[in-house]
């Protein structure tokens, strides 16, 4: 099995060098065809190293030692367990997912590359390489066995990131978002790495084995500075990597902005990588978190007004992916809230269930933006559904998911969050669940507002062709561009995930109740919403039977009812509310004003700094007194000696007198 462990992670990367290294040789097909070979190989590696789990079987060991200094090692190694092999499955088949919609995606990528653009040179070669070494890079991070290769899959994924986002770098907009998610999260990487410091100074190692057997030891410590307890100390730092990667409040404000990267990648993201590191590195981390209601509280407050408050902004967007993504944003808050009342395994139920059906969502939006000729506003849009069928089919599955209604997976998923919340006794529970509730009302609101407003009522795309309508990239659009169904390279990805979008949640019994996490999640006994949870599960139907009574069912269905209503039977009361609501709507569409602060703060603050540094730093110390100020020191001396070598040997005796006469007068001084 570990030739196995090791192809999971390694095929991908193969693949990633292949396209990246030899672009040329190979060309567009090769890329695509060497790539989606290896993570198809990673997926199937990955599925039966999850079979041999299930049969009880798992592994710990490590693989090479990198470097040891002053006793503490640091070491490459894996750890298979159930929660690993949960997280291989997702990542490795909706990585396999975006490779082949990729084929489709950016079939016409030279077309958002100006004619002379060397950067679009091999630019469908380079793409499919930065993916899989996505894929890598998460593999890593999940199959790791110690912080030391945790951190370097966590860096590893965010460094990626940086380069699928700005990868239309002709594009001043993409340039802007990658460099501000990776500023947002190198503030969480502070975090994260103070937390992997105290580990390696208090417990004197980094692995996870022996971290987790010194965790009573560490709980009973106090941090020598600031007199904290050590293991709250711990947590909140780590916890705060957790924010960075998984875009929890305040650290959420780069991803909304990762839109400006191409949708596969847009999909990547938010489904099964980077963004669910966070939640998964708090679960693999529960044996720690487990020992500090102090920092539970923090996770699960900070979950809950990410849950409500980024759900609110989604109402407002009319950019069909940042829709998506705020709604990203929510998900992510539903599954800190789970991790903060101790109900780990909903968190990654939760992951799970919301990889198939964001996935959905966002592989559709781009199927919808390659209809509309790279038209990503809903305004423009409308009436999509007869013309294209299986995307609209598709979407409406993923909305349905993500309202959490029932039987679709999210309704699972969501509702045993909510249900954990309510039963936690952490403080802020009560708070998360408002939160949570208000939430899910405004869930059924977006995500049928996204279905109704963009593939239902008028065409609004042949308006906005007679008028002076345009695109987010400023590509005009003079002449009906008849929309049509996407081909199948990218419909066929579409409905493989729409599957597991609608029946993933019906093994809640054996992934929730039938203890499949085993010793790999740790839960105290005194945090007791899972052992409520169950208590009180009958069944999947009798789940089904049960929420269909209770008020997140109500609140989802009166929201998506709502959207009904808004954008079906009155299509003109929206802009009449938003006329009447307006400064609660420039509140929204302000995103809170943190994007304007960060830029006024951050971005202001740094141009304050570089221009003194510039002015002061560089012109003045540098320019002036290092390199000017240096050559006219040199100059001076040149001069000097210019008028002490004159050629003259009378000139040369005279000075040779006078210095005969000062060494003589030093000398009958001293003596």
């Amino acid at each position: 099995m570990k030739l196995l462990y090791l192809i999971v992670p390694f095929a991908p990367l193969l693949g990633a060098l292949i396209a990246g290294l030899f672009s040329k040789a190979i060309g567009r097909t090769g890329a695509h065809v060497v790539t989606i070979l290896g993570v198809a190989t990673s997926f199937i590696a990955s599925v039966i190293i999850f079979r041999d789990v299930m049969a009880g079987n798992t592994f710990n060991g490590d693989l090479y030692t990198w470097l040891e200094s002053g006793g503490l090692s640091l070491k490459i190694g894996f750890l298979i367990d159930p929660l690993t092999a949960v997280m291989m499955i997702v990542v490795t088949f909706v990585s396999l997912m975006v490779h082949i919609y990729t084929i489709g995606y950016m079939a016409h990528d030279e077309d958002n590359w100006p004619a002379d653009s060397k950067a679009g040179t091999h630019s469908y070669q380079r793409f499919f390489a930065y993916i899989s070494l996505f894929t890598f890079s998460m593999l890593m991070l999940v199959m790791s066995n110690n912080f030391v290769q945790l951190f370097f899959g966590w860096e590893a994924v965010g460094l990626v990131s940086y380069l699928l986002i700005g990868f239309w770098s002709n594009r001043p907009t993409a340039i802007y978002a990658n460099l501000k998610a990776f500023l947002v999260n190198r503030v969480g990487d502070f975090g994260f790495l103070l937390g992997i410091g105290l580990i390696a100074a208090y417990a004197g190692s980094l692995d996870y084995a022996t971290v987790f057997g010194k965790a009573k030891e560490l709980a009973a410590m106090t941090e020598t500075v600031t007199g904290w307890p050590l293991i709250t100390a711990i947590c909140i730092g780590l916890f705060i990597g957790a924010m960075g990667k998984s875009a929890q409040f305040p650290l959420h404000v780069w991803l909304p902005d990762s839109m400006e990267g191409p949708t596969p990648i847009s999909a990547l993201i938010h489904a099964a990588t980077m963004v669910t590191a966070g939640i998964f590195m708090v679960s693999r981390m529960s044996p720690l978190f487990e020992l500090s209601d102090t920092a539970l509280s923090m996770v699960i407050i900070v979950g809950a007004i990410t849950t409500l408050f980024m759900a609110l902004i989604a109402i407002v967007s009319t950019d069909i992916k940042r829709v998506v993504a705020y709604s990203t944003l929510s998900q992510l808050g539903y599954m800190t809230m789970a991790l903060g009342a101790s109900a780990y395994s909903v968190a990654i139920f939760h992951l799970m269930t919301h990889a198939f059906f964001k996935a959905v969502l966002f592989l559709g939006a781009g199927s919808v933006i390659i209809a509309m000729h790279h038209e990503q506003d809903m305004r423009r849009m409308g009436g999509l559904r007869k013309y294209m069928p299986i995307t609209y089919a598709t979407v409406l599955i993923g909305a349905i998911a993500n309202a959490g209604l029932p039987p679709f997976a999210g309704f699972f998923s969501k509702d045993s969050i909510i249900m954990a919340v309510q039963a936690s006794q952490i403080p802020g529970a009560t708070f998360a669940y408002i939160c949570a509730l208000a939430a899910v009302f405004i869930g059924g609101l977006y995500s049928f507002r996204l279905v109704f407003f963009a593939f239902h009522g008028k065409e609004r795309f042949r308006e906005a062709a007679h008028g002076h309508g345009h695109d987010d990239h400023g590509h005009g659009h003079h002449a009906v561009h008849e929309p049509h169904e996407s081909p199948k390279v990218v419909t066929i990805p579409l409905i493989l995930l729409a599957i597991p979008a609608i029946a993933s949640g019906w093994v809640i019994g054996s992934f929730l109740y039938g203890n499949w996490f085993g010793d790999a999640i740790v839960v105290d006994p005194a945090h007791g919403a899972m052992a409520q949870l169950k208590a009180g599960f009958t069944g999947v139907f009798g789940m089904i039977a049960h929420g269909v009574v209770t008020l997140p069912f109500w609140l989802a269905l009166s929201g998506a009812v709502l959207a009904w209503f808004l954008y079906i039977v009155r299509p003109d009361l929206p802009a009449v509310i938003k006329k009447k609501a307006g400064f609660l709507v420039t509140i929204l569409e302000k995103k809170y004003g943190l994007d304007d602060f960060n830029e006024w703060f951050f971005a202001g603050g740094a141009r304050g700094v570089g221009r003194g540094l510039w002015k002061g730093g560089d012109q003045a110390l540098i320019d002036g007194v290092a390199v000017n100020g240096s050559a006219r020191l040199v100059g001076w001396f040149a001069g000097v000696l210019r008028w002490i070598q004159s050629g003259h040997i009378y000139q040369y005796a005279f000075s040779m007198i006078i210095g005969v006469f000062v060494l003589l007068t030093l000398w009958m001084n001293r003596a």
